[in-house]
Parts: structure tokens; sequence; C-alpha cells
């Protein structure tokens, strides 16, 4: 395994920092990890981040250009996987205050899912328990209130393992992200139909932006009323439907509505076909899961589910936060910004 690195931009600390609570970050190249990493470091946490060694790598390639949303944070090389290596090249024996995981499986399939999004953070809270570190933060979805897929019911069994591990807990369960939702912005650009699922109406969700989830992530460190909270958590404004979000960007790039409708029985007959020949082609079985995966988020709200009733609520949803989608989208469209959707990218 590497030996911990750090970027230039963390090697000189005041005393004032020095003095300050560390936090061991996980997961901070991802999205929301970029976030919280920046959130940390603005508000004068010692933060140190524990990530996979790049493919090609050496002790002379400067770290604030190979990870530049990272700078003011300690880079620290190793694997998940291996709760030897958390220990040895993560903590690394020093004492830290606070972990926080922004960590996720990639693809959801259930292999994938079992390892990162259960047992690599089952390694994570055993070597936390035993560096006596009190407090967590994991950063869960808002799906698994309804867990039919295997990274909902992966995500849920460790929600378990750290609520009854008696540390501090804060479980933050987000809406839909903004990249999450903007997969289809060049189509509308270049002329394109935007696809829907049904009427469109399906489904709504309260967006959250990547910045105003990290500022709620670190602010559980302190809030007391977020710890030992399971915590959804939207952003501003309404909740939006994909025909709304459709009309919006039709409305920002100046073009007239087009829309193509999906029917979701056309993806109920895929993932059918897919399961049945998955029996035959090991490798036809994952892509039957993406395509569950998908139907999932084509027909059920990111909204928290009402006990009571049953359906998805708008009004029990907590928002947190300034941007709202929109204001994203105009962003978008008028700078002519080119967005890395990675793992977000939908159509």
């Amino acid at each position: 395994m590497s030996q911990p690195i750090s970027s230039p931009a963390s090697t000189h600390l005041s005393k004032e920092a020095s003095a300050a609570r560390r936090v061991l970050l996980f997961g901070a190249t991802g999205t929301i990890g970029q976030a919280t990493a920046q959130a940390l470091v603005q508000q004068g946490f010692i933060v140190t981040c524990f990530i996979r060694p790049p493919k090609e790598h050496n002790n002379t390639q400067r770290l604030d250009l190979l990870y530049p949303f990272l700078n003011g944070t300690q880079i620290r090389f190793g694997d998940v996987s291996n709760s030897t290596s958390i220990l040895k090249d993560g903590f690394c024996g020093e004492r830290f205050d606070v972990i926080i995981s922004c960590l996720a499986s990639r693809t959801g399939t259930p292999k994938d899912a079992w390892k990162i999004d259960y047992q690599a953070h089952a390694n994570i809270l055993e070597c936390a328990k035993k560096m006596q570190v009190g407090q967590m933060i994991l950063l869960s979805a808002i799906c698994v209130q309804k867990p039919l897929l295997a990274f909902q019911q992966a995500k849920l069994a460790f929600e378990k393992l750290l609520i009854n591990s008696g540390l501090n807990y804060s479980i933050v369960r987000p809406t839909a992200f903004f990249k999450s939702l903007s997969g289809q912005i060049k189509r509308v650009q270049s002329g394109k139909s935007f696809l829907i699922f049904g009427d469109g109406q399906l489904t709504s969700c309260k967006p959250i932006s990547d910045k105003d989830l990290g500022e709620y992530i670190v602010s559980c460190i302190d809030n007391s009323l977020q710890h030992n909270q399971i915590l959804p958590i939207g952003g501003p404004g309404k909740a939006i439907t994909p025909l709304q979000q459709g009309e919006k960007l039709f409305e920002l790039v100046g073009k007239t509505p087009k829309f193509s409708n999906v029917p979701i029985s056309l993806m109920n007959v895929i993932i059918t076909t897919l399961s049945l020949l998955g029996s035959i082609i090991p490798g036809l079985k994952d892509k039957a899961e993406l395509a569950k995966i998908g139907r999932y988020y084509a027909t059920e709200s990111m909204l928290v589910l009402n006990p009571l009733t049953g359906q998805y609520d708008e009004k029990l949803t907590p928002s947190a936060g300034t941007q709202t989608l929109f204001e994203f989208y105009e962003e978008l469209v008028s700078s002519k910004l080119d967005v890395d959707l990675k793992e977000h990218s939908v159509f």
C-alpha cells in the first residue's frame, strides 16, 4: 500500500488549525465527497482523505494537481475492503474525532453493493471502534425506505450496524442530486426530445446541490439535533416532476417543448428478458439489476415515505441549502459548462 502523502496545501498547519478536530473522510473523490471535503476545510477542520491509489502514481507527483478539489487536506492511499489497510494506511496510529463516509458502490449490482455499501463500511466501523473514534456520519440514500434492490438492502444492513455500534451517528439520506437530473441537457440543446417515463408525472423529488449537501453533512458534526438520527434531506423549493424538468430546460434553451414517452411496460419486458437470459449468460444478471435500478427511479419518488399513508410526501421531506435545480440548469445553459455526469448519466 502507498504511504501517506500530504498535499502541499496541507503541510503547514497553523497552531489554531492544529488544535482543531480531526476528520477522516472516505469517498472523498466522489461528487459529494469532494463537496464535503471542501466544506470541512472551509470550516477549519483538519481533514485526512483515504482514497484508492490512482492507476499511475509515484511519490514525486503533485497531489494538489492530481486532486485539486482536495487541496487543504491530507491524502492517504489504501483499500477500504481491507481492515488492515484502513488502520495502517488510513489511521496510521493517529487520533481522529470524526469519521465521515461518502462511499457508495459504483454500479449498485449485488456483488459491488455488498462489497462497498456494506462490507467496506463494516470494515471502517470496526477500525473506528478500535481507534476509539466517537462519531460517524454516513451518506446513505433516501431510496432505502423502500428496499427492492441489492444496493438498498446493503445500505440498510450497514445502517443497522452503525445504529447498534454505540457511536454517535448521523445517517444522511439525500434525495436526488443535481447531476442525476442533468443527463438530458445536451439532448434538449441539440434539438432532440426530452425522454419521460409514462406521462412524466409518475415521480417527483426535491433535489439538493453538491455544495448544499456537503455543508449539511458537515453540520452533523456539531448539531446535537442531528446526532443519533436518520436524516432525510432535500434541497429548497417544491418537489419537481420529470415533466417540469423538461419544460424548464426547453424554456432555458429557447426551444419548443418536445417529449418522448417511454412506457414502463417496455422496461418490464427488458428486465424479464435479461433475467431469463442471465441464468444462461451470467454477465446479463448485472444488466438485469441495472435495468431494475432504472425502473425503480422511473417509478418511485425521491421523497419521504409517509408511514401512515404509504405515499411519498413532499411536506414531510426536509429542505436545506439555497440553490435550486432550475438555478443550476440556468447556470449550465447560460455558461455552456460541460458537466461530467459519470455514473449519474441515465440517458
